[in-house]
């Protein structure tokens, strides 16, 4: 997972700002692909409308879980409330394979019993429009997630860029069966918007669950914090080193040993400036320091214990 390097509340506003304009783009394109798909029967396009309804539910879950994930800590969600995105991509995911079922089974009755595309012409352009306008909404997803971590907008980009293939997917198989009467093509391509949405499901699902199991960062992202831990000379070492992310928000806690010598206030000092060099890399981290005596302190115990070997640095 990628790490944010801004403030929760730049974060906040980057991701406030990008659900607002993926709601609007879904609410857009259902309306014009209802009123086409009314004049045409397209299964391709009745394939691509009902993705399109199921974007509206999931831009709005979105939408909201950025808003709930960034409010602060409260007396009952002391580590925050970060894990909302995580939960509103479980939301997505089932609703595309929902999607998929429906418009994979109108697809089979429809290869089986063909019907022509009537009013092709509107199929075609408006299939152009949605391709054209979730193009767009999927470069504004990724401009956001350069500079801010979110769970929730990156399976609502990984979403849409499966719609991106079903779009055009759909407007190949709706021009061929309006321009050259091929009326099969429509359903055919109806089921390979099914097989993109099942494929986008599951990189959705697999997304947010390994933030719901608390999967750790990645190896570069471990490496800095500890490459940051150690530039002060009296930090000796770092282990037990564990990382999580919740949505906008990452934690880290570690132990650090620190030369035994030190008074309390100067080994305070140590920790607090360690915590800074590294909150400077990742400003939405919430990072938990426990100092050690080097060579003098007991192994830790309990679920996490240390092994000899000092695993898990």
């Amino acid at each position: 997972m990628e790490i944010s390097n801004l403030t929760p509340a730049e974060s906040a506003r980057l991701t406030r700002r990008v659900t607002v304009l993926s709601l609007a783009v879904a609410s857009v394109l259902l309306i014009l692909k209802a009123i086409v798909w009314a004049a045409s029967g397209s299964v391709a396009l009745m394939a691509s409308m009902a993705d399109s309804g199921l974007d509206v539910l999931a831009s709005a879950s979105t939408f909201f879980a950025v808003r709930y994930a960034a409010s602060p800590p409260d007396a009952e969600h002391r580590f925050g409330h970060g894990k909302a995105e995580a939960f509103a991509s479980l939301i997505q995911a089932g609703l595309v394979f929902a999607s998929a079922a429906l418009v994979g089974q109108e697809a089979i009755r429809r290869i089986l019993e063909p019907r022509a595309v009537e009013r092709g012409p509107w199929a075609i352009e408006v299939m152009v429009v949605s391709t054209l306008l979730t193009a767009l909404l999927i470069q504004a997803q990724t401009r956001m997630l350069r500079r801010a971590a979110s769970v929730a907008v990156a399976s609502d980009r990984a979403h849409y860029a499966a719609d991106l293939g079903s779009n055009l997917i759909a407007l190949i198989g709706i021009a061929l069966a309006s321009l050259l009467g091929l009326n099969r093509l429509d359903a055919v391509a109806g089921l390979g918007v099914t097989a993109i949405l099942l494929w986008g499901a599951i990189a959705v699902f697999r997304q947010s669950s390994s933030q719901l199991m608390d999967r750790e960062l990645s190896d570069e992202a471990r490496s800095k914090i500890v490459s940051l831990m150690m530039e002060d000379p009296r930090l000796k070492d770092v282990h037990q080193l564990r990382t999580r992310a919740a949505g906008p928000t990452v934690h880290i806690q570690m132990h650090a040993d620190l030369d035994p010598d030190l008074s309390l206030e100067a080994a305070h000092q140590v920790v607090v400036a360690a915590e800074r060099r590294v909150l400077d890399a990742f400003p939405a981290a919430d990072i938990i320091i426990h100092a050690d005596p080097r060579g003098r302190a007991e192994p830790h115990g309990g679920e996490f214990r240390e092994s000899a070997a000092r695993a898990g640095r």
